[in-house]
Formats: structure tokens, sequence, C-alpha cells
């Protein structure tokens, strides 16, 4: 008896066709998201008549003119000034006699960055922090209208930040924070912290009690059984939470505006109002966006094993 040809698969492993249908639905998600940024790292060393042609220019003549508007203040002089003055001293400063300029000095863009990074890290740290603990106390100890609770910490996070924004603003005003970096630092804490709450609760509540309760046997007490049983388990989702919290302080653009000018100001702000001559000067703000993108995507490459094992944490069940 001749054995027939079997066309069941298995419903765990995708088929060839799937595998390419997929594959290609991937490459093309790949593509549309990956294009925007190339443009803006290629607009970096433009020029900017190049940056701004009609059409867009593909194939150009790299040029650092970008990267010298962004960290460097011009000023116009005359020929016979630019003439008088002595060999220039670096690339910057050759740029800028090309285009009858010279260097004035140094621009805001480093200290505006430099804002970035302490307020992003410093409300990372703070909001992961008390996030943390609130969660571990919502899943580990009876907490009285819990649901009601996580749900009043939730609901913070899906006003709008204009519609506290004034407020927020006179506030501040009243409790001399506006244009601090204390200010930012606690303010993105404050947005945050609902966001860590509810994610690191999931992520605790899949920790088995009975770890720390072997640890309490065995003579530790409830703040060492949290600091050396329930965080190391949690760490997978501590990192998540931790990504998702700096993005958001780092790119954070309504309250910056508002509440900064000059000495918390931060990069989101400063640098779509780089001027150049006769209007934007778009090779210096994808120079400054270049670089903006640079210390959250490194964060995130370095984490990234925890942040995709932190998203599927709790996926699958035994």
């Amino acid at each position: 008896m001749s054995q027939g040809i079997s066309t069941a698969h298995s419903v765990v492993e995708p088929t060839a066709r799937t595998r390419w249908v997929a594959g290609v639905l991937v490459v093309l998600y790949a593509l549309v998201t990956i294009v925007p940024l190339v443009w803006i790292i290629l607009t970096g060393f433009k020029t900017p008549p190049d940056s701004i042609s009609y059409p867009p220019k593909v194939l150009f003549t790299p040029s650092i003119e970008g990267y010298c508007n962004l960290f460097t203040t011009r000023s116009r002089q005359t020929p016979e000034y630019i003439a008088a003055l002595p060999p220039s001293t670096g690339a910057c400063d050759q740029v800028a006699r090309n285009a009858s300029m010279v260097v004035a000095g140094p621009s805001n863009y480093i200290p505006r960055f430099v804002n970035s990074l302490i307020i992003a890290f410093g409300s990372t740290v703070l909001s992961v922090g008390f996030g943390v603990m609130a969660a571990y106390a919502f899943s580990r100890f009876k907490v009285p209208l819990k649901d009601d609770l996580l749900f009043f910490i939730l609901s913070t996070r899906m006003m709008p930040p204009i519609a506290v924004a004034i407020p927020i603003y006179l506030m501040y005003r009243e409790l001399g924070l506006s244009d601090t970096r204390l200010g930012m630092i606690l303010l993105y804490s404050a947005v945050n912290v609902s966001l860590a709450v509810w994610l690191l609760n999931g992520f605790i509540d899949e920790i088995p009690r009975e770890y720390e309760e072997a640890a309490m046997v065995d003579g530790y007490t409830r703040l060492q059984a949290f600091r050396k049983v329930v965080l190391p388990q949690a760490t997978t989702g501590i990192v998540a939470t931790a990504i998702f919290c700096l993005i958001f302080a780092w790119n954070e653009y309504a309250f910056a505006v508002l509440l900064t000018s000059g000495t918390a100001q931060t990069a989101p702000p400063f640098i779509p109002i780089i001027i150049g001559e006769g209007g934007q000067d778009w090779p210096a703000v994808a120079a400054g966006t270049t670089l903006f993108l640079i210390p959250i995507l490194v964060f995130t490459i370095l984490l990234r094993k925890h942040l995709l094992r932190g998203i599927t944490f709790g996926a699958v069940r035994k």
C-alpha cells in the first residue's frame, strides 16, 4: 500500500512561505524606519545650499560646515579684515573664512547637551528608584484599595502635558524652580514614576514569594531580602523600565520649552532654533540631531538583551 504525502505542518513551526513573508515585511519596515535617520545623518554633511536644493541631492560633496556651525558662533567681516588675520587655527576657522566670516566663540549646544544628559539620567534614576519601591509594596503587601490606587497612578499618564502646563509653570515660578535642572528632574520623575510603577509591578508579581520567605528564614531582614533576592531577579524589568523612562525624558519638548530658556535648557528646544545666515541652518540642525541620537542609541544597544527579555518577561507561563 503506497503511503500518501502528508501536507500537515506544525502549528508552532512557521512554514517556509510564512517565514519569507515575515522577512520581507521586516526588511520593508526597517527600510521605512532607517531612511529618515540616514537622511538626517547625510544632511549634517551637506552645505546649506545642498541641504535645501530641489530636487534633493543624494550625491554631494561632503562638508563639515554643519558641525562647525553647530559648535561655533560666527560673524560676517569684510574681505580686508579677513585678509589681515593670521593663518586659520583649525578646520572650522577655515570654513568660516571661506564664507567671509570669522569664529566669534563657542555655541550653546554643548551646555544644552550636558543639561539633557543630567536631567534625563537624573530623572530616570529617581523615577525607577521610586517606582521599584512602590511596585514592591503593591506586590507584596496588602494595600487598601490597591486596584483603585494603581488605576489612579496610571491615570496621571493619560493626561496630556499641555493640560497641566500653565499650573506647573505658575507653581515653578513661585518655588523658584523655573529654568533649573532640579526642577526639570523632579517634573520628569513625577511624570515617569507612574509608568515605572505599572511596569515594575508586573515584573515583581512574577517573582515567587517563596524566594524571599526562604531568605528571611535564613535570617535576612525584609530589606535585605528585597535587596539581595528581589532586585537581582527584577533586573530585566528595571532595565526595560529605565530605557522607556529615559527615552521620554530625553526627547521631551513641551515642558522644556515652557519651563526653560537658558540655564537649564535642554537640546530638544535648542536644536530647532539654530539660525544660520538667511534662515534656518539645516546642516547644523541635522548635525545636532545626529549627535543627540547617539547617547540614547548607545544606551539602548548596550542593554538590548535585558530590554528584549524584559518586554517578553511573563509572556510564557509554566
